[in-house]
């Protein structure tokens, strides 16, 4: 990779860009003959080196989003930015709040701070999630919809695990979520990213420039990180069974969730920054075919070629965690074309036959 040189415009600025979704943008963004600068902190939560997948074909600014100085170097002659820069995961507990808070928040308000003052003109995509919505949209067959009401230690620890009726105490039957849906973050790392987003929509409405959240879902495919706190369920499945482990899989594993590969989410991102007309506001990336997160741990045992690795259930549950969402794809597919075309079961195969990321 190149490192930063001279003051010619480069068109498009991606933080985060050495990471696992960030580094395919950049891969997605070049192959359309776009140039790309990269600027990345290398954290050591994610990071031992530079990746070596990281294209050359890129500029390089090695350097923290939180540091306005290396933001302002960086975005000197950009006209759009790429923001996937942030510290992920559910966190491991309450001392990793102020980490949390710092990566991600006071990383995206220094950004947005440093663009304001360059009177920026082009538009940013944010790299947003589905936990902004804590627990997903949810009717009851004889009140409709309405809102899953928080679970209870008492109900989890009986294996109660499916959300009642405020109304009745019946179970909620899961329906897709939309854009629209209100925003009510379970855990840490989700509410730093609905901050996030208000602090990218605030910036928008006071400078004009076009803003698209994209709400990723979970995230599957090759350069995710191998298993650390902070790696997503695909990733920490793949690292058991590579040990010789059976996955292990929280409260009945009939979790519902969206699995998106990696590709379809840099196609979503380079779709957001070259669409003719700019979407503001907030996108769901999705594949659109829920699955639970049992089926999806024993494909990717299959997939792995250890079929009698089949996941353990464990009962156990997680604070913070929810039980079911997954997305309506209607809106990104109206705004900006955008359909998933990675097949999973393909996709599980290809995850499972490379290495994680060290």
């Amino acid at each position: 990779m190149r490192n930063l040189v001279g003051s010619a415009a480069v068109p498009i600025l991606v933080t985060g860009g050495a990471g696992f979704i960030g580094s395919h943008v950049v891969d997605a963004l070049l192959s359309e003959g776009e140039e790309v600068r990269v600027l990345d902190l290398l954290h050591p939560l994610a990071h031992g080196s530079l990746p070596d997948y990281v294209s050359e074909d890129a500029e390089l600014v090695l350097g923290d989003v939180r540091d306005r100085e290396t933001v302002e170097r960086a975005l000197r002659g950009v006209t759009a930015v790429c923001h996937q820069a942030a510290m992920v995961g559910l966190g491991v507990d309450m001392s990793d709040m102020t980490d949390f808070v710092s990566h991600n928040d006071l990383g995206t308000a220094t950004l947005l701070e440093a663009l304001a003052a360059q009177r920026f003109r082009g538009r940013v995509v944010l790299a947003s999630s589905m936990v902004v919505y804590g627990e997903g949209r949810y009717a009851c067959a004889e009140h409709g919809e309405q809102p899953a009401p928080p679970r209870s230690p008492a109900n989890l620890d009986a294996g109660r695990f499916e959300p009642r009726c405020p109304r009745c105490g019946n179970s909620l039957e899961p329906r897709p979520i939309g854009e629209g849906a209100p925003l009510a973050p379970a855990n840490v790392y989700a509410a730093t990213k609905v901050h996030q987003e208000h602090l990218a929509f605030a910036f928008a409405r006071e400078t004009g420039v076009p803003v698209t959240a994209l709400r990723y879902h979970n995230v599957y495919g090759p350069r995710m990180p191998r298993d650390t706190p902070y790696a997503g369920v695909a990733s920490i499945f793949a690292s058991a069974l590579a040990r010789g482990e059976r996955p292990r899989v929280f409260e009945d594993g009939r979790q519902r969730r969206d699995f998106v590969h990696v590709r379809d989410v840099a196609r979503a991102n380079r779709l957001a920054l070259s669409a003719p007309e700019p979407y503001r506001g907030a996108l769901n990336v999705a594949s659109g075919t829920p699955r639970t997160v049992g089926e999806m741990a024993a494909e990717l045992a299959v997939a792995a070629g250890h079929p009698s690795s089949y996941p353990v259930v464990t009962g156990e549950w997680r604070a913070g965690d929810v039980r079911h969402v997954f997305a309506s794809p209607d809106r990104a597919r109206e705004a900006l074309g955008f359909v998933a075309e990675e097949d999973f079961d393909s996709g599980m195969r290809d995850f499972a036959a490379l290495p994680l990321r060290a």
